[in-house]
Order: structure tokens, then C-alpha cells, then sequence
């Protein structure tokens, strides 16, 4: 981001303002902890903030400071529209464009309110007058620290924010394995822990959290689990029926589709979850190495993301959709075997 562009972001900071945070539908923990972050430094200053998401998030993740005033579109949409009105500021956090967040999209493209954006996604739209987007970033929470460093305020930073931006990062970095992972942000880390953030309980929050129900269900994952050699590929598939036999609910099958990148040799993989609500396959795609499973998935399955980590659909039914799947690995077969 420019200097100029601080500057009036700072100047515009500067008195108190009615600001709404969004993240993407279907929020995980950067979207979340980004937003939460950003509210709380944003409350030092008086500001009239809040945060509204697309729709629900999973359980996991409402142990943050601040959750509980989280309002959700799709469950209070009549107050949520007052507040996109009025809002003198509109920050839009962990997505770049406005199709990602559903229901809400035409009111937040009408609204007058000034538009910033923090993001870390390719390809990004210009809808914002401000844009910080830097796709070489491990999560929107790191961004947030550095926008918070940029307006020289990291004294501000406290053990809700910190917390925040620590789950964030640690989610969105597969707890500081992906490639995306920096020494810049491990620095950002050993600062976010030192201005109060307990690592150790973060992790407990968001990894204990397996029901009973949840371990049955991957067990049926990995049962439907696949392999394509040839295309060095893994992929899984789960149906309506199966996650109505174990009782499924939301961010249950987080994770999932990285115990077929787990697998020796595989350097491709997905999972296909079939979702009777919305008429869709849900698809989440993960790489390894230079494969862009981003490109594959714009091109193919209405998605997109990282080079390593993408989502997408499919309207077709699951044994359609995984034909295709199949029917595209020839095209890329130079790169899974590179």
C-alpha cells in the first residue's frame, strides 16, 4: 500500500466513523480473526464498528474476544442493510471480490461508504478505493498487522487483538507449514505472543474440537478416498446421504481434503462434498510444489484462491463432476508430473 494512501487512510481514522467489517461467506479462522482484529484496534479509536458476516461460521471458532457482536446477514438481514446504509467506511477483509459474499453483494456494490480492502487472494477486483492486496502474504491477519504498523500504531496492539491475529495466521498457514510461511511472519507471531496472545490455548480452541460424530465421518472420507497415480492425484467425495448419517455440521470436514496431499507421491489433491441446500458440489482443491490448483479451479469449476489452496463448484451431480475432474488431469498431466 502507498504512502499515500496511509496517509489518507490515517487522516480518515482520525475522528470517529460508522464502519462495517465484512468477511467472505462461509468464513474460516483468517476471515474471522481478521475482522475481529481489526475491530477491536478499531474500537480504540471510538469508531462506530461492526462486523457483518454473509452467513454462520463453525463453532470453532466462537471462543474469540469480541464473537459474540458478530452479526450474520443471512439470520438479521434487516439490521444488517441499516448498517451497510449508514456506513461511512466499508472494509472488506480475506476477499477480493464481491461475489464472495453472497446475499450482500448488491448492497455493499450501492453503498456510497468509502471501500478498503485487505486481501491476500489473486486476482483482485477494484471495487475499493483503497486496495492492500499482496498474494505473496501467508493470511489476511498478517496484512493486518502490517496495516497496523503502517499507521504506526502497534503499541495499540493487545491481547484480544493479538489473539485475533495469531488464529488467523496459524489457521490459514496450516499451523506454519504451508510455503506461504515467512520469517516475517514468524517475527509477526513472536510479537503477536509477547503482546499477549496464548498460542498453546489457540491451538486448543480450534483443534479440540472432534466430536464423535465429526472422527465417524472422516473415517468415511478417507473410506472414499481415491488415487490417481498417473497424475500423481488424490481425491475425496462425500454425498448429502453421508453427511446426514453422521450428523454434519458446518466446518466439519475442515482439513479433510489434506490427508490426500498427505499421501506419498500425491502432489494434487480434492474433495467433492455435495451440498443438496445450495444444488452444489462444494470443491477444495490442494498442491503442492507449482501446481496452480487457483488457475485449474477459475478455469474449471467457477473458484479460485492460491497457487496451493483453491475452492470451487461444480452444478453437476458428484458422479458428473468427478468424470470431469478425471476428464481435465490429461491437460495438466506435464505439470503433476513435473
Amino acid at each position: 500500500m502507498i504512502k499515500e494512501d496511509i496517509k489518507s487512510i490515517k487522516e480518515l481514522l482520525s475522528s470517529p466513523k460508522k464502519i462495517v467489517l465484512i468477511p467472505h461467506k462461509n468464513p474460516d479462522g483468517d476471515a474471522i480473526g481478521s475482522t475481529l482484529g481489526l475491530l477491536h484496534y478499531l474500537n480504540k479509536y471510538k469508531h462506530d464498528a461492526v462486523i457483518i458476516a454473509p452467513n454462520d461460521y463453525p463453532d470453532f471458532l466462537k471462543w474469540m474476544p469480541g464473537e459474540s457482536t458478530v452479526l450474520k446477514y443471512d439470520q438479521q438481514k434487516d439490521v444488517c442493510d441499516k448498517w451497510l446504509v449508514s456506513a461511512e467506511i466499508i472494509f472488506t477483509l480475506d476477499f477480493n471480490s464481491l461475489g464472495r459474499i453472497g446475499e450482500m453483494e448488491s448492497v455493499v456494490a450501492k453503498t456510497e461508504a468509502i471501500k478498503i480492502m485487505i486481501d491476500h487472494h489473486q486476482q483482485p477486483e477494484t471495487y475499493a478505493k483503497f486496495m492492500y492486496s499482496d498474494v505473496f502474504m501467508s493470511s489476511t491477519c498478517e496484512m493486518v498487522y502490517n496495516f497496523i504498523d503502517m499507521l504506526d500504531d502497534t503499541d495499540k496492539i493487545d491481547e484480544a487483538i493479538a489473539t485475533c491475529l495469531y488464529t488467523g495466521i496459524m489457521t490459514d498457514t496450516g499451523s506454519f507449514r504451508f510455503p506461504s510461511t515467512t520469517s516475517a511472519t514468524h517475527k509477526i507471531i513472536g510479537n503477536l505472543i509477547e503482546k499477549g496472545a496464548n498460542n498453546s490455548q489457540i491451538h486448543n480452541n480450534i483443534m479440540d474440537t472432534n466430536s464423535y460424530e465429526r472422527t465417524q465421518l472422516l473415517g468415511r472420507a478417507l473410506s472414499n478416498l481415491k488415487i490417481i497415480p498417473e497424475y500423481r492425484t488424490a481425491y475425496i467425495t462425500l454425498t448429502q446421504e453421508e453427511l446426514n448419517t453422521f450428523n454434519f455440521k458446518k466446518g466439519d470436514t475442515e482439513g479433510f481434503v489434506n490427508y490426500g496431499l498427505s499421501l506419498k507421491g500425491i502432489i494434487f489433491a480434492a474433495i467433492f462434498i455435495e451440498s443438496q441446500q445450495d444444488q452444489i458440489i462444494k470443491i477444495s482443491l490442494r498442491s503442492k510444489g507449482d501446481f496452480s490448483v487457483n488457475e485449474l479451479s477459475r478455469t474449471h469449476f467457477q473458484g479460485g484462491g492460491h497457487t496451493n489452496a483453491a475452492g470451487g463448484k461444480s452444478d453437476l451431480s458428484m458422479n458428473d463432476t468427478i468424470d470431469k475432474f478425471i476428464s481435465i488431469l490429461p491437460q495438466y498431466k506435464k505439470d503433476l508430473k513435473a
